[in-house]
């Protein structure tokens, strides 16, 4: 038996989740109010005989695993982990043989030994603990608890360390520990361990302990490998996972050694992006925890710029952006030197990231001269072009009107035309952000898991497939039910779920049941006809949907593609066989 299976021998979805939601019973199966949005009706059930979990209101679910990747922020394999050691199982019993898998876990291995072999250097060399405990100011419990160590000088002490115990010198370096001439990446360096959300060791960032050394990186980071890709990894997500879902905010700062400053006062909910630039996949791997993240970034060109990057790419992904200013000090870890209490009152203190930049560039440019109000305008309008809500759009407009002593009118033309080349991209009347476009993704996925949950459980009404086909279907396991049931209309829920291991439909057992879990909530007491009146109106709002979402999708290609009038054509064409399409629906 694999592991998945012996976990879910082991503990029931019930228990699992009542952890995260307080379950209520409700025939056979359990209600609770949504962990991902807020409600006063219970819109979540779980069911111990189907082994599922629905949310309602958000349309999200799945088995237990999934569960906990949601709440946890974890994927797939750190969630089986996880759930393995709470069913009391040793994960490493059950590891495949695949050669790949067997790899990464040499890597962890070396990084693992390694980490003790720095913490051992720090705790026998005297200037590396007078910079830590003198300089930094870090207690002994700091200084353990996030695993600081000590790289010696000497070219070859860690390599020399591992190859004695047997390491080969081919993974020593895919772990990013060695130069390309074969000696130790780091020397004489405080060693910062970088964890994943699981707590292991990918790599490190080195930090000098002597600032006045010339010709050296004040910090070296572990380069690109397997394990460590500094465009998602989020240093001290492990720590501040706890502290972020209390809070319900992430504090984002831009050195390591900041995080660790503020964990220590007191203020745990805290991550940097372990010196790199933030990126889409950072503020995607937040997101799973919290949707309010402050910035306290340095307030030159470079933090300036930062910001302004972090507004752009959080408008995607539905995420509010704020900005600590620091009373004194030039970063948090001065700061709280000072006086820890700063810090935590400048972190309530915060503002709103848009009212922060047209405060920063108030204080640039002399807005009541006509040279000062364009140069204003120009850095501060491409930001709130680039915002998704019209209202706090059109606030933002009347705020500059007043402001710059200027016309709203002028304000929205200049917003509506600057040069696409610049940093932020501009919107047209064709032309929708990608938030919009997945608002189609999530409604159409919620309209055709109920279409496809009446279908499913009452076959005579399978002929309202018919005239349907697979692009309408917007998810994989949709796609693959729709196709299953078009072949065989006498295919029932029953026969999927009694062979789960067919080929056919192994991958979509877990789908099938959350349909089913649906159907007994919504409608299970509704008559025949009546199913068929809702089955065909859910069928043409799916379509609707569908040729609403294709045309945006043409839109976008006319105005990123600048395409010629042959395809312009072409493409109006297709448009009007969409709407052709949606009218024969309607009959």
């Amino acid at each position: 038996m694999d592991l998945v299976e012996e976990v879910k021998n082991r503990l029931n979805i019930e228990d699992v989740i009542s952890e995260y939601v307080q379950l209520k019973r409700s025939g056979s199966n359990w209600k609770g109010l949504s962990p991902f949005n807020n409600e006063k009706t219970p819109s979540f059930i779980v069911s111990p005989e189907k082994q599922i979990w629905h949310d309602f209101s958000s349309g999200r679910g799945g088995n237990m695993f999934s569960f906990v990747m949601e709440m946890e922020g974890l994927n797939f394999k750190e969630a089986l982990n996880l759930l393995a050691r709470k069913a009391g199982l040793d994960p490493e019993q059950f590891k495949s043989k695949n050669h790949h898998n067997q790899n990464k876990e040499k890597l962890y291995e070396i990084l693992e030994i390694s980490t003790k072999f720095f913490q051992l250097n720090l705790k026998n060399n005297k200037n590396s603990l007078e910079y830590v405990f003198l300089k930094r100011k870090f207690n002994k419990k700091t200084v353990v608890e996030w695993r600081l160590g000590y790289a010696d000088p000497n070219r070859d002490s860690l390599k020399n360390f591992l190859l004695k115990r047997k390491y080969s010198l081919k993974d020593i370096k895919s772990c990013g520990l060695l130069t390309r001439y074969d000696e130790d990446m780091f020397r004489d360096r405080l060693m910062i361990p970088l964890q994943d959300e699981m707590g292991r060791v990918i790599g490190y960032t080195a930090r000098l302990l002597n600032d006045n050394i010339k010709n050296s990186p004040k910090y070296l980071n572990t380069p690109q490998t397997i394990l460590y890709d500094k465009s998602r990894h989020v240093f001290g997500l492990s720590h501040a996972k706890e502290s972020l879902r209390k809070n319900k905010f992430a504090i984002m700062v831009e050195g390591n050694l900041d995080v660790i400053a503020s964990y220590q006062s007191g203020v745990e909910n805290v991550i940097a992006t372990a010196g790199t630039a933030l990126t889409s996949y950072h503020l995607k791997i937040i997101s799973r925890f919290v949707s309010d993240i402050r910035l306290c970034f340095d307030s030159d060109r470079a933090g300036v710029d930062a910001t302004k990057r972090a507004i752009g790419l959080a408008s995607k992904i539905n995420l509010d952006i704020n900005v600590i200013n620091l009373p004194q000090g030039k970063d948090p870890d001065e700061l709280i030197k000072i006086d820890p209490g700063l810090w935590a009152k400048a972190i309530n203190d915060k503002v709103y990231a848009i009212d922060w930049l047209i405060d920063y560039y108030q204080k640039i440019y002399d807005i009541k001269s006509s040279i000062g109000k364009k140069n204003f305008s120009s850095n501060v309008l491409p930001i709130i072009q680039n915002l998704d809500d019209e209202i706090e759009k059109d606030h933002y407009f009347n705020f500059l009107s007043e402001l710059l002593q200027v016309s709203k009118d002028s304000i929205a033309k200049k917003s509506y035309n600057y040069n696409l080349n610049k940093v932020f991209l501009t919107k047209t009347k064709f032309h929708k952000n990608s938030e919009k476009l997945n608002s189609f993704f999530d409604e159409v996925n919620r309209l055709q898991a109920n279409f496809l949950s009446i279908v499913l459980i009452r076959p005579s009404l399978r002929d309202l497939l018919k005239g349907l086909n697979q692009e309408y279907f917007l998810n994989q396991d949709s796609k693959t039910l729709f196709e299953l049931l078009k072949q065989d209309l006498k295919l029932d829920y029953e026969t999927i779920t009694i062979q789960p291991n067919n080929s056919k439909w192994k991958n979509i057992v877990d789908y099938v049941k959350i349909l089913s879990l649906l159907y007994d909530e919504k409608y299970q007491s509704i008559s025949l006809e009546d199913l068929h009146y809702e089955a065909n109106f859910l069928r043409i709002r799916m379509i609707d949907n569908f040729v609403k979402y294709q045309k945006e999708i043409f839109k976008k290609n006319i105005m990123n593609h600048q395409l010629n009038e042959e395809d312009s054509m072409k493409i109006l064409k297709k448009i009007d066989k969409l709407n052709q399409l949606l009218n024969k629906f309607k009959e």
